[in-house]
């Protein structure tokens, strides 16, 4: 629909025109001359907007064609007696060029080109047409006031209906993109149609393709909890993707960034395997700021695996700090994995010694589990552990006697030292409940 100000001011130009007697003798003599119009606009399109030249889209030329038809012959029809109607044709073509993503620039550049022939075209046959009385430099200006206001309507519709309709198309696909990234992380059955209907829509089905998942946030949590600062950190991922052959989707979760990773693994049956997707991530999650921490899974090799990676991949994020931004899960060291699987399960299976160990090392202010983890560091030499503790060795082995008299376990034996060990990295480092 035209908006109010432009269709107001177009009447008034029409009315302008009419009052030289312009409107409506000019049908008759502006038939002829606009009949090759059309052509010389899309050579002048053509030639001068680049979009139109490169596009890949066999329909563009056409299509504009066609269109170019309709603004010629709606506006010989205005200058021919009609009221100015709704323009409905131009708000199709937007949403058109709009659901192909085709440049707005580019076609406010055509409308330029439709703006400066038809001028040309409409004066000479304005002043053909125009009473014996009339002045030409006021013919002239009413007829430069209609074309100018008559594009300004085209364009003002046009834009309007343009990004309208773009913000249709990205809310849409948004909702694509959360249906999306959502099946994919919690997983789905081979048998739900709705669901491999969806991914197979966005080829994820895909054969000979690895998947890994990246997890990131900021290294001040807190900082996530901004939807803005959030967002930032996602379009610095995926600006990182935006020129590599990887497949990236990426939104903010809980808190975090979220970001499902795929490659192709092979060619075919008959070529090399590629290097691991997670390896060529890897170099391009390093490029994401300093103010970044980032966990990164294994390669999985299908979508029905991807929420394992998922889960791998905030594993890492736990272990990544400032010195180690971008971590992966293959980096990280087998016995603080199983450290941390197993931190939550034991608690309710914690050895019997615990409470007595707990008590003497708290009276003596820690010395007991910090001899323990020295004399580990020192390959379990007792005069090494000394000198890194500053004591007499009699002192490491009075400390050891009384931790086996205080809980049966001689800590100064391999296997009891692993134990102890292993339990206070699982419960503390004072090995304390």
């Amino acid at each position: 629909m035209v908006p109010t100000t432009n269709l107001g001011n177009l009447r008034a130009t029409l009315n302008a025109l009419a009052a030289h007697g312009v409107v409506p003798n000019v049908a008759t003599a502006l038939q002829k001359r606009l009949a090759p119009l059309t052509h010389e606009l899309i050579e002048a399109v053509t030639v001068e907007v680049e979009a139109y030249r490169e596009s890949g889209n066999p329909d563009v030329i056409p299509e504009l064609e066609a269109h170019l038809t309709e603004v010629i012959d709606t506006a010989s029809g205005l200058l021919a007696g009609e009221r100015p109607g709704s323009f409905d044709f131009v708000a199709e073509h937007a949403r058109l060029r709009a659901s192909q993503k085709f440049p707005l620039d580019a076609i406010l550049h055509a409308y330029r080109c439709v703006h400066r022939n038809l001028s040309r075209r409409v004066r000479d046959a304005a002043l053909e047409a125009a009473d014996e009385s009339a002045q030409v430099r006021r013919v002239v200006a009413a007829v430069t006031d209609f074309t100018v206001e008559y594009t300004g309507a085209l364009g003002t519709i046009l834009t309007s209906e343009y990004v309208a309709h773009t913000r249709i198309l990205a809310e849409a696909e948004g909702d694509r993109r959360t249906r999306l990234l959502d099946t994919l992380l919690s997983g789905y059955d081979e048998s739900d149609r709705v669901a491999a209907n969806l991914l197979r829509g966005a080829g994820y089905l895909e054969q000979r393709q690895s998947y890994c998942v990246a997890v990131a946030r900021s290294v001040n949590p807190r900082e996530m909890e901004s939807p803005a600062r959030a967002q930032r950190m996602a379009d610095a991922i995926i600006e990182v993707f935006a020129g590599s052959p990887l497949r990236y989707l990426v939104a903010v979760r809980e808190h975090h960034v979220v970001a499902i990773l795929s490659g192709t693994r092979r060619q075919s049956g008959w070529t090399a395997t590629q290097s691991l997707v997670a390896d060529r991530v890897y170099a391009l999650l390093r490029q994401v700021g300093p103010a970044a921490v980032i966990g990164l899974s294994n390669d999985v090799p299908s979508t029905s695996h991807i929420p394992r990676a998922a889960s791998e991949a905030r594993l890492a994020l736990g272990f990544a700090d400032v010195a180690n931004r971008v971590l992966r899960y293959s980096d990280i060291p087998f016995r603080k994995m199983l450290v941390t699987h197993a931190r939550e399960s034991v608690r309710s299976a914690l050895p019997g010694w615990l409470d007595a160990f707990a008590t003497i090392d708290r009276k003596a202010r820690g010395s007991f589990s910090a001899t323990l983890h020295a004399y580990a560091d020192a390959d379990m030499n007792v005069l090494r552990t000394a000198q890194a503790l500053g004591v007499h060795p009699n002192t490491i082995y009075a400390r050891m006697r009384r931790i086996r008299e205080a809980t049966g376990l001689d800590p100064l034996n391999y296997h009891a030292l692993t134990e102890m060990l292993l339990v206070s990295e699982c419960t503390g480092p004072t090995l304390s409940t």
